[in-house]
């Protein structure tokens, strides 16, 4: 593998037989096309020779992925567990998008693979497809032989890395390549598990959001597809760095909030777009509507009175886990009016005041109550 500056760009040529060259460079058209996430073929070079007329292999020329890093790189910095984790996730991700969409790599390994950092987001890219197959549906076989196929290729370069001195911190490399393994399985049984509700359910959506958020995992796509019987959720996860959902909210609506808060509220503009069925719309002009029909009508509900209990972006987020918890016990989904309506009933005058100190409002409290040695001299 060679890599090589031209016009500006940089790409990466792979010396390889002329009808494996021909067949990998396919089928990165092919992945390309059904949008799955893989280095981008730009063509193949044959009928190579040296001067002196000997003939030599082909070349597979691909794109290089820019702002990518290939797994050595990445594991022999110092990594916080938290972002380690995200990259063995990456990969789990990577996996299972492939697998759904019918590809039986079988070379699974980190060398095949690089990570990018897109946006605070964690992805992974395949860049060798030489060895794969495309069907129209995966068996479990198939799918257990690559995982198998992975559990050794990943150990022994991480033990690799590890005889050669490259690895910071002290890792065990067959640990790390079981976890890629388990967070696959628990992530494809939460992806492929079909789930049928009555249109209107938005409270099972959350759910499912809900279990995928517990694994780590956040949602990138969400569809909901309907027929006569009902409708099923399509769901396709996404592995995201520290901060992004606070940033990706202020750059959609303008609202500066704390992470959590931040990601609970995408979560349900993302429920939003998909129940209105806005999935191919702007993006910004979803979170628009969103913000117009639904945050800001029910952050401004709260009575005066009461509005001092919670921020606003802290209010909505109470007010979503009511709902669910109003929708779970009922069966069916509770409109979200009728949800801040009860919160406020009989949840929100019993929280005290985010402007409190030790319970006493500061706006009320006399100066001399809490802090006698400012009293003023008695004249």
């Amino acid at each position: 593998m060679r890599f090589v500056k031209l016009s500006g760009n940089v790409i990466a040529v792979k010396e390889i037989k002329p009808d494996l060259a021909v067949r990998e460079y396919n089928m990165l058209r092919l992945l390309r096309k059904i949008r799955q996430p893989c280095v981008e073929p730009l063509g193949v070079i044959s009928g190579r020779t040296t001067a002196d007329g000997e003939e030599l292999d082909a070349c597979l020329v691909t794109g290089h992925l820019q702002f990518s890093l290939p797994y050595r790189a990445l594991f022999s910095q110092s990594l916080r567990p938290n972002t380690a984790q995200r990259l063995i996730d990456a990969l789990a991700v990577l996996l299972v998008r492939l697998h759904l969409a019918g590809f039986w790599w079988g070379d699974v390994s980190l060398s095949n693979t690089l990570f990018r950092r897109d946006a605070g987001a964690f992805a992974a890219y395949l860049v060798d497809a030489e060895t794969g197959e495309i069907h129209n549906q995966l068996s479990d076989g198939q799918r257990e032989h690559d995982l198998d196929i992975a559990r050794v290729n990943i150990a022994g370069e991480l033990m690799d890395l590890a005889a050669g001195g490259f690895l910071t911190d002290p890792v065990d490399p067959v640990e790390i390549s079981q976890s890629i393994i388990d967070r696959y399985r628990l992530l494809w049984r939460e992806l492929t598990e079909r789930e049928r509700f009555e249109q209107g359910d938005r409270w099972r959506v959350d759910e499912r959001i809900r279990r995928l958020n517990q694994l780590g995992f956040d949602v990138d796509e969400l569809a909901i597809s309907t027929d006569v019987g009902g409708a099923t959720i399509q769901i396709q996860p996404k592995v995201v760095d520290a901060g992004h959902h606070s940033r990706r909210l202020l750059r959609l609506t303008g609202l500066d909030v704390e992470e959590n808060q931040a990601r609970r509220l995408l979560n349900d503009l993302d429920a939003f777009c998909a129940s209105e069925c806005s999935q191919n719309d702007d993006e910004e002009i979803v979170a628009h509507d969103w913000l117009s029909r639904i945050y800001e009508p029910i952050t401004r509900t709260v009575p005066r009175d009461l509005i001092r209990k919670l921020e606003p972006a802290e209010l909505f987020h109470e007010v979503l886990e009511h709902r669910w918890y109003l929708s779970e016990s009922a069966g069916h989904d509770i409109p979200i009016e009728d949800a801040i309506a009860d919160y406020v009933k009989h949840i929100l005058p019993g929280k005290p005041d985010e402007a409190a100190v030790l319970g006493v409002d500061t706006v009320e409290m006399p100066v001399v109550a809490t802090f006698p040695e400012l009293r003023s001299p008695r004249r």
